[in-house]
């Protein structure tokens, strides 16, 4: 094991720079996919409701790896069909959409029970001081249901940094990967596993101490 840190630590640990800077990217879109969803979600439109309906129930029924197939083999055909015959996905973009697109599904979930679970008696004020339902919805809701979704959040986060390894099959250079090509070179699958399985232990049972200590501290100040 020693060896194999002293030789492939580096590439291990830039291995893992990848696998955060994909999880932090695939969070913020699918922050901004959920929130969408989760508004279409929580409205009166039962059109937007539909679609909200459609698009969670639809993805999270779809396996990650499927998504990743899709994204990195069928969107370049599509796009190439279409007129740009010389074009191609990298790998770090199909593999932001498939996650995106996933963790965006769950995300707008979190996001609604959020909104849900804020006093409907705040939205009746604000409206009843006569802001719109969008400035009530920005200014008075969305804060206090953020502040009560911040642990969930972060444990999103977390799910969405062990899916990362899923996306190893498309070539990504993410951690899993890595390890794949330690393991061939090395001959050693314990080894390699077991120093794999150590730095992903340590990145997530940091996070979620920190979710806890978040938790810890917005239930103390309630």
């Amino acid at each position: 094991m020693i060896a194999i840190i002293k030789t492939y630590g580096l590439l291990l640990v830039n291995s893992m720079g990848n696998t955060l800077l994909l999880t932090f990217l695939s969070l913020i879109f699918a922050m901004i996919i959920g929130l969408i969803f989760a508004l279409m979600n929580v409205g009166k439109n039962r059109f937007f409701n539909l679609i909200g309906t459609i698009y969670v129930d639809g993805v999270r029924g779809v396996p990650l790896i499927v998504l990743a197939y899709f994204t990195y083999f069928g969107l370049p055909i599509i796009i190439q069909s279409l007129g740009n015959p010389s074009f191609k996905l990298p790998a770090l973009a199909a593999a932001t959409i498939a996650l995106s697109m996933n963790c965006g599904a769950y995300m707008a979930e979190i996001f609604r029970a959020g909104i849900e679970g804020v006093d409907k008696g705040q939205m009746e004020a604000s409206r009843s001081l006569g802001l719109s339902y969008v400035k009530s919805m920005r200014l008075v809701v969305l804060p206090q249901a953020f502040r009560a979704m911040i642990p969930t959040i972060i444990n999103q986060f977390i799910i969405t940094l062990k899916d990362t390894s899923i996306l190893s099959v498309i070539g990504f250079p993410e951690l899993t990967n890595m390890g794949k090509t330690v393991m061939s070179n090395t001959f050693q699958p314990l080894q390699t596993w077991a120093v794999v399985g150590l730095m992903y232990m340590i990145v997530i049972v940091s996070l979620s101490r920190v979710a806890k200590r978040i938790e810890w501290r917005l239930n103390r100040g309630r």
